[in-house]
């Protein structure tokens, strides 16, 4: 009777621990303790109140890493998991072929959340089912919290880098003109189609007189907030050059210096710009690098390829040239980013120049807001079902 009485007595002591530790633990969580905290508080509950000599807990994060251990040599922190408990769905011994470090425990205890197993519990002890089940409880109740943690600072994360997005996309929106001329001596159609919301292309149309303008488009390396970061200072150090002089290769040596600056050669830009005067019907151009753009005169095509290298690889650039080009009646000029034409098909073929080549000799007997759609239209045929591999920019430009 007496040894009844006295088992009784620590079920009720140890069911009263069991409550007292979860009693805690979730205080701690209520409280908002960071993950370590936690983590310590887990360790030392155990430890005191339970009668498991030797323990470690792995958790997955990017992989299995272990967040508690004690009572053993080994530093399990600096310990992968064995593969072979990580395929232990039930609670049971641990497999025969683990490592030397392991063989101290005789148990694993999943611990899953919607079928999915967060963390491994292996104890040194063969505890009961009550305790093991205390456990496995205990157990989840911190490991859970701790996922929601980290999916809540997810979510915060999210929501912070779409609001980044959501102002890069604005700030960019302020890179490209807010009109374009549409006359008939002058017709200028422009398509920008951002890979992500936010992307590294920039174009620009920049009236000198009524008879002259500087147009260029360009493209920086990578994509997303730091391409458009780049890009918007580029533009503003562009603009800041213009207003002080037309000269296309001080501008394209200036630009170079402040891109070598601002990046240190770890991002580089295409740069394709042109001074383009209808009252001489003159093309003065220099090509950094960029896509060769098409100029069609309804007998020649010309490939504006002349000009120097890429801008941000040297300090200085190892040869800079400008090319004139005289102009034609009803002459038609693309300019475009790779994006355009590096576009992939279910095939793994590339789009290509040809296509482009082949819309453009259509003017003047098709109209030139006719030929710029249908350029959007033939490339998005083509890529199928395929998305587009990179920010898409090109421009047409009529000149009659």
């Amino acid at each position: 009777m007496v040894n009844e009485d006295q088992n009784i007595q620590k079920r009720l002591h140890l069911k009263d621990l069991e409550l007292r530790s979860l009693l805690e633990i979730t205080q701690a969580i209520n409280s908002n303790l960071p993950e370590d905290s936690l983590y310590k508080i887990y360790h030392f509950t155990i430890l005191s109140n339970l009668n498991i000599k030797k323990l470690a807990l792995y958790v997955k994060d990017e992989s299995w890493e272990c967040k508690v251990h004690y009572g053993t040599s080994t530093n399990f922190k600096k310990t992968e998991l064995p593969v072979s408990i990580t395929r232990i769905a039930h609670t049971g011994p641990l497999p025969e072929d683990v490592t030397d470090e392991f063989k101290h425990f005789e148990v694993c205890i999943p611990v899953a959340h919607k079928s999915n197993v967060l963390a491994y519990l292996l104890i040194h002890q063969e505890a009961g089912n009550d305790t093991i089940n205390f456990l496995q409880t205990f157990t989840n109740i911190i490991i859970v919290a701790i996922e929601n943690k980290k999916l809540a600072r997810k979510e915060l994360s999210q929501q912070a880098l779409r609001r980044e997005l959501e102002i890069a996309g604005q700030v960019q929106s302020f890179l490209f003109p807010k009109k374009l001329p549409n006359t008939k001596e002058l017709s200028i159609k422009a398509t920008y189609f951002p890979h992500d919301n936010i992307g590294g292309d920039y174009y620009d149309y920049l009236p000198i007189s009524d008879t002259e303008f500087i147009l260029c488009i360009a493209d920086v390396s990578g994509k997303g907030i730091p391409a458009a970061l780049l890009m918007s200072n580029f533009q503003a150090c562009l603009r800041t050059l213009l207003r002080h002089s037309q000269d296309l290769k001080y501008i394209v040596s200036e630009l170079n210096h402040q891109v070598m600056i601002n990046t240190q050669g770890e991002r580089f830009i295409t740069f394709f710009i042109a001074n383009i005067n209808m009252a001489t019907q003159r093309i003065t151009y220099v090509n950094a690098g960029h896509n060769p753009p098409m100029l069609w005169d309804g007998t020649e095509m010309y490939f504006l390829d002349k000009g120097s290298t890429m801008l941000g690889v040297f300090n200085k650039l190892p040869f800079l040239n400008e090319q004139n080009i005289d102009l034609k009646k009803n002459s038609l000029l693309l300019a475009y980013t790779d994006g355009l034409t590096e576009t992939v098909n279910e095939q793994e073929e590339e789009f290509g120049t040809e296509p482009l080549e082949e819309n453009i000799r259509l003017y003047p007997e098709r109209a030139v807001e006719s030929i710029h759609e249908n350029i959007f239209t033939s490339v998005n045929s083509f890529k199928g079902k395929n998305k587009f591999p990179d920010d898409i920019t090109y421009l047409t430009v009529a000149m009659n």
